[in-house]
């Protein structure tokens, strides 16, 4: 099963979708409505009557046929690959607060790229889709964890801060055809290092999304680790499972006894000090426990 704020945002972008191709686009007055006043329309003054069309539409997938099954499957696929490990190790809310963050991002660049350069097609037009907001959270990852890597097929693995340049490159290289948001790309992008940055200084920007994730009882109070918005379950089982091996050699046995001692000290400075007190070093040796 998903963490929370995945399988909400799954479900919503999900959900819409199947709903929008099945029937609403075949109701006028349902489909005009949502073109009208959910997708994100640039033109300024009008966004001005409209604000909350610069979160509406980053859950918003409505194109039809097959191009628009790529485009929706194309961001979740990727919300799923990066966002889940982002979500176990910085919490629900860190997760949507950057999604919502990053696609408002996306949409006020869009917004003022659409008004220096209105005759440029890729930065006007009616814009929807997930893409600023999965572009972000791909951003954020790529700076908080300047080692992770993806691997691709018949390429192998690359880092993903490349990656995401290869995705905005390709995006300016081809903005002449129109039909990209480029300009959502590009702010969805900018904002979610932003974010990345923030939280790397300590700056707290996701406390709002807190709300959504709250349980209406009273709740008994939950390990430090759950305060600090870390799920650490896959490093718990990873060291249990290599204190319970018998079969290692003594060399390797010493070096994931001085590995397991080192996680134990970085989890201890996570409950003195919080997350964002550790190192880039420490915050790579307790990621790559996480994945092992």
């Amino acid at each position: 099963m998903q963490p929370p704020a995945l399988r909400a945002l799954l479900t919503i972008n999900a959900g819409f979708y199947l709903l929008w191709v099945v029937a609403l686009m075949h109701i006028d007055v349902v489909r005009r409505f949502v073109w009208m006043h959910l997708a994100l329309n640039p033109d300024w003054p009008a966004i001005l009557t409209h604000p909350w069309q610069l979160v509406t539409y980053n859950f918003l997938h409505l194109q039809p046929g097959f191009w628009g099954l790529i485009h929706i499957l194309f961001n979740m696929l990727w919300l799923v690959w990066i966002g889940r490990e982002y979500e176990e190790l910085h919490g629900s809310h860190r997760l949507l607060a950057l999604y919502v963050i990053a696609g408002v991002g996306g949409g006020l660049l869009t917004v003022v790229l659409h008004m220096l350069f209105p005759g440029v097609g890729a930065f006007g037009g009616l814009v929807h889709g997930a893409s600023a907001s999965v572009l972000g959270v791909l951003m954020a990852v790529a700076i908080l964890y300047p080692f992770k890597s993806v691997a691709l097929f018949l390429l192998g693995p690359i880092r993903l801060l490349y990656l995401v340049l290869i995705f905005l490159a390709l995006d300016v290289l081809f903005m002449a055809g129109g039909g990209t948001a480029v300009g959502a790309h590009l702010g969805g992008a900018l904002f979610g290092l932003l974010y990345a940055k923030a939280e790397q200084r300590g700056i707290e920007l996701a406390g709002w999304a807190r709300v959504f994730f709250q349980r209406r009882r009273a709740r008994r109070r939950q390990p430090v680790a759950a305060e600090t918005g870390w799920s650490l379950r896959r490093v718990g089982a990873w060291m249990e499972q290599r204190r319970g091996s018998a079969a290692e050699s003594r060399g390797s046995a010493a070096r994931e006894r001085s590995l397991e001692e080192e996680v134990d000290r970085i989890l201890d400075k996570i409950s003195a000090h919080g997350y964002d007190s550790l190192t880039e070093e420490e915050k790579r040796i307790l990621y790559e426990a996480s994945r092992r």
